[in-house]
């Protein structure tokens, strides 16, 4: 039923994506766009993109986090990483008035079913790699993949000349993105960063004789990196300019966001809400005492993942509290049960997501690390019958350390 309504919808959403581009000039025609894709890490790919490309050229960017023209910014408030009705083709438009030269759009499987990327004319692509996820949504890995190559198929298509796909070729998804025909297919591998160095606070590596340091942890942020570095590369960037962008990258909001409010332990906020982002994280802490706060994102989907994400707390956290997330109609309880099939150990349920947050800050010792995984930058709880209840996990975050450090 979920497939042929999408059938019958198809026609509906390109004609707004061609209305709606057509009304306001066909605006990525004027404009550098560089698409990037992926499961994990095209947020962070995308931001850290946006700061280098910023370095020399005035861009814009619209991704899960937020959208931004220049030095404006505001969050994203839609839950949806590329909006429809025209939203992108708007911003885009207004960029041009902003004197905006290049864009970065991160684009969903789900934005390409409902061809909201359709008319932005790619110059390049950035595809991360492709993990299980919304499985349930588009019936297999397979389906999947062809899902996102809708995006690859749209760089192909695109007017303008030469094109780039940029692709992570440790992923064999990525090998396939490579195999596109346009004119530049720029491949990246964890192997070209050389003499890595990984830690909690930066990543560090040698590329092509210079040396890379950013402020961003774990071997996800090498590979995001990578991304970046290849793709500024092909824009035009040398690659002094480009690590002098990104070693200045101290926050990205949402991904693996320290929380400081001068407390003795670590407080880190991530969406990791894939068991492969989840386990990433946790590899990257795994020198500290662990205190885990997660729940299981998206009642109603791709519930296969929910014992398996249980079970990588049970085996790599020293303290698990699970607690609730985005619900929808799906009881919050039943979820959390389906995560618990996978513990041996007996976590602590606190379904109340404040609750559970102030638990786990005040059960942390001196050196010890909290991880908050799951909603990220995400702006609201989604409950039954649409409920949305307004939310940041970093803000309560540190409201709640500030409340503790009173005491």
């Amino acid at each position: 039923m979920k497939h042929l309504r999408r059938i019958l919808l198809s026609p509906y959403h390109y004609a707004w994506a061609f209305l709606s581009a057509a009304w306001y000039g066909f605006p990525a025609r004027k404009l550098t766009v560089i698409g990037v894709t992926g499961t994990k890490g095209k947020s962070s790919v995308a931001e850290m993109l946006f700061y280098t490309l910023q370095s020399e050229h005035k861009t814009a960017l619209a991704s899960t986090i937020r959208f931004a023209l220049d030095k404006e910014s505001k969050p994203n408030l839609y839950k949806m990483t590329l909006p429809g009705r025209g939203f992108i083709q708007k911003f885009l438009a207004q960029a041009i008035k902003e004197g905006v030269t290049h864009a970065v759009i991160e684009i969903t499987s789900e934005a390409a079913i409902q061809h909201r990327h359709a008319f932005l004319f790619l110059d390049a692509l950035v595809f991360t790699n492709l993990e299980p996820e919304h499985i349930e949504s588009h019936g297999s890995m397979e389906k999947y993949f062809r899902a996102k190559m809708r995006i690859g198929t749209a760089l192909v298509r695109s007017s303008k000349r030469p094109r780039a796909i940029i692709a992570n070729k440790d992923s064999e998804y990525g090998q396939r993105f490579l195999e596109i025909p346009v004119e530049t297919a720029l491949p990246f591998s964890f192997a070209d960063a050389i003499q890595a160095q990984i830690a909690e606070d930066h990543i560090a590596f040698t590329y092509h004789d210079f040396v890379f340091r950013i402020p961003q942890p774990g071997k996800f942020s090498v590979m995001n990196a990578l991304a970046v570095i290849v793709t500024a590369k092909w824009l035009g960037l040398s690659l002094p300019n480009i690590a002098g962008a990104l070693s200045k990258i101290e926050r990205i909001p949402g991904r693996a966001e320290r929380i400081d409010e001068g407390q003795t332990f670590t407080v880190i906020v991530d969406y990791a809400h894939t068991p492969e982002s989840l386990k990433a994280l946790y590899e990257t802490f795994r020198k500290r005492h662990t205190i885990c706060v997660l729940g299981n994102t998206g009642g109603g989907r791709d519930t296969w993942k929910r014992p398996l994400m249980g079970s990588i707390a049970d085996r790599m956290c020293d303290k698990v509290f699970l607690t609730n997330e985005d619900p929808y109609d799906e009881d919050p309880g039943a979820i959390i049960q389906a995560m618990t099939e996978g513990m041996e150990h007996a976590p602590t349920i606190i379904m109340d997501r404040r609750e559970a947050i102030r638990a786990a800050l005040r059960a942390a010792h001196p050196g010890d690390a909290v991880l908050i995984t799951g909603k990220g930058t995400d702006p609201y709880i989604m409950e039954r019958n649409g409920k949305k209840t307004p939310w940041s996990d970093a803000q309560v975050a540190r409201e709640e350390l500030q409340q503790l450090l009173r005491h």
